[in-house]
């Protein structure tokens, strides 16, 4: 649905000023397409037994949410805000019908904090081997370890940090790479969580680094990212899954350090 600026301010206007369900339905028409982009860019790292359609339903919440709450006065651009929104419903969505095996959450957790251990004893980012000899596995169980933790990694950078002061608003990782809309008392948490994500970000290895940056910043999947740099898509994957642990492992670090 294709809507001039000009109409789109004038409903934002409209429907802040009176709530107009009339209203409300055209803009949900005309960002409609925001989730069926971001649920599309989701499922390629999802097993097949998560439905895409399942997906789009979980982000619609998303999206209502993102209407109701976006402050067009702010002049902040209403589809950065919405994405982050859209997603963070899916992922709720997910963690609703618990798709991940305890088992691989273990497995997440145990790699994520023998990278930060590796990292703080070395400093330097722990390299493939010194990581197989801390977990005592060999590098054909560090590829399986890797597919494993692969699916769980998109939930990582989107796990609640903070209730997110008075208004329970919940703080997640993925909020700091992207323009919202916080109070005060939640920007001044996310301004330190924020430094420290910066930080670990700049340190990562190249490749991942890279990764990173072109998928969360950029927008790209994991198979045009895997045409950027010229490897396959599954080495992609991997790439993505060590960033975000080594990533993880250092903001839980920092989350026991701001909570003692």
């Amino acid at each position: 649905m294709s809507v001039g600026e000009k109409q789109l301010d004038a409903w934002w206007l409209e429907y802040k000023e009176n709530s107009d369900p009339t209203i409300r339905e055209q803009l949900i028409m005309t960002y409609l397409h925001l989730v069926k982009y971001v649920a599309g860019r989701m499922a390629i790292g999802l097993p097949s037994t998560i439905d895409y359609d399942d997906l789009v339903s979980y982000g619609i919440f998303g999206l209502f949410d993102a209407i109701e709450k976006y402050d067009h006065a702010r002049g902040v651009k209403f589809e950065s805000y919405a994405l982050v929104r859209i997603r963070g419903a899916i992922l709720d969505g997910l963690r609703a019908v618990d798709w991940v095996p305890r088992s691989v959450r273990q497995q997440a957790r145990q790699l994520a904090e023998a990278m930060a251990q590796l990292e703080g004893r070395l400093g330097r980012p722990a390299t493939d081997s010194e990581i197989q000899v801390a977990l005592d596995i060999s590098p054909k169980e560090y590829e399986e370890l890797l597919r494993n933790v692969a699916a769980t990694t998109l939930l990582s950078l989107d796990e609640p940090w903070s209730d997110g002061g008075a208004d329970g608003e919940k703080l997640r990782l993925v909020d700091m790479l992207a323009d919202d809309q916080d109070g005060p008392g939640v920007r001044v948490e996310k301004g330190a969580v924020l430094e420290a994500l910066t930080k670990a970000i700049r340190l990562l290895p190249e490749r991942e680094r890279l990764v990173i940056t072109l998928y969360y910043y950029e927008g790209l999947t994991l198979k045009e990212i895997g045409k950027v740099i010229g490897v396959s898509e599954s080495r992609v994957s991997q790439l993505h899954t060590k960033a975000l642990s080594r990533l993880r492992g250092k903001l839980a670090r920092l989350e026991i350090g701001l909570a003692g």
